[in-house]
């Protein structure tokens, strides 16, 4: 899933400058940030830390982590324990990591919980459609839908926690962790930062985002949401810590026809892309879990997405649907610039 990180990451630059300096006698160089290309996409990390040694190399060992992560679990590298799964699909289980075994076993239960919405064999389907606002889209022929799904299915994964492997039943199957990846590996370069000492920090991987303990300053960390309609711009915030916000969109790569936008992210039950929502954002403890969850919710759509938040604990969203119209979980408590609206269930 393709977040609008980039974007989101320099409101968040642009709402940290404007809450340093609160408290006197609090220097701003004790807030350290790096960005990096990392997983596809843009990750800036920002921590708190005593002097300039410790906060750079706080940064680098957290981004460390997520380069780590990248080239043990992605769906592009040549070398992942993830592609050489998919190469052996229908040929025999494949030994992998500890960590890999984990994260994957945690995916399939998040497909069980939400009744198959997520599904990393998602990657199976047959790849039908450009995302790229083309001048004359048309959705395929609904056979050649119905046999793109084939081979997709969660259930049909098989693991084997005594000799640690994965296995792909059928040939042409393939999994990609890409739908929580990015928050899977936030949560480890935290838990790298913590074991390193480190008090507070924000972490942003493309709308994914975790923070903890204050910033410099003493205050809450700030975390924009944005406005699809107004690129570059914050419909609302939120003012946190110890906790994850993650914030997806399906208004950057989307086709129309008909009148109806066809955002990216794909129903793995029918095939077609999901439709109802265009920005999903998830409050909860876990930034790995929220991560997930975004795409559960955008698969689910606004009336069964919401509802199925509502019956989680410690999960809250936001959610901007097709007509623009704000709806928010009975737990979630939003700042609005002027204009903004929203309809709580």
């Amino acid at each position: 899933m393709r977040k609008p990180g980039l974007w989101l990451g320099l409101l968040l630059g642009l709402l940290l400058l404007g809450q340093t300096g609160g408290a006197q006698g609090v220097e701003p160089r004790h807030t350290f940030t790096r960005s990096a290309h990392v997983m596809g996409s843009r990750f800036t990390f920002t921590v708190v830390a005593e002097n300039d040694s410790a906060g750079q190399r706080a940064l680098r060992a957290g981004l460390g982590e997520v380069r780590r992560i990248d080239r043990l679990m992605s769906f592009w590298d040549s070398t992942s324990e993830v592609v050489h799964i998919n190469r052996m699909a229908g040929i025999r289980p494949v030994v992998v990591s500890t960590e890999t075994f984990a994260l994957i076993s945690r995916t399939l239960r998040l497909s069980q919980l939400s009744g198959g919405a997520f599904d990393i064999t998602f990657a199976s389907a047959d790849k039908l459609y450009r995302f790229d606002r083309q001048a004359h889209p048309s959705l395929p022929d609904s056979a050649l839908v119905r046999a793109s799904v084939r081979r997709i299915g969660w259930q049909k994964i098989k693991m084997d926690a005594a000799r640690h492997t994965v296995y792909l039943p059928e040939k042409g199957m393939r999994i990609n962790l890409a739908g929580i990846l990015q928050g899977y590996g936030i949560r480890r370069a935290k838990q790298v930062l913590t074991e390193m000492d480190i008090k507070g920090g924000l972490l942003n991987g493309s709308g994914d985002i975790y923070c903890w303990g204050r910033q410099a300053d003493g205050s809450l960390w700030r975390v924009a949401i944005g406005d699809p309609d107004h690129p570059h711009s914050v419909a609302a915030w939120v003012d946190v810590t110890d906790v994850a916000v993650v914030t997806a969109g399906n208004y950057e790569q989307y086709f129309t026809v008909g009148g109806q936008a066809y955002g990216h992210i794909i129903n793995p039950h029918t095939g077609y892309p999901s439709v109802g929502l265009r920005s999903v954002t998830i409050v909860c403890a876990d930034v790995e879990l929220a991560d997930g969850l975004d795409e559960v919710v955008f698969v689910k759509g606004p009336t069964e997405g919401l509802a199925f938040i509502n019956n989680l604990k410690g999960v809250d969203c936001t959610l901007i649907t097709d007509d623009n119209r704000t709806l928010v979980s009975r737990g979630m408590k939003l700042n609005y610039y002027h204009g903004a609206t929203s309809a709580k269930p």
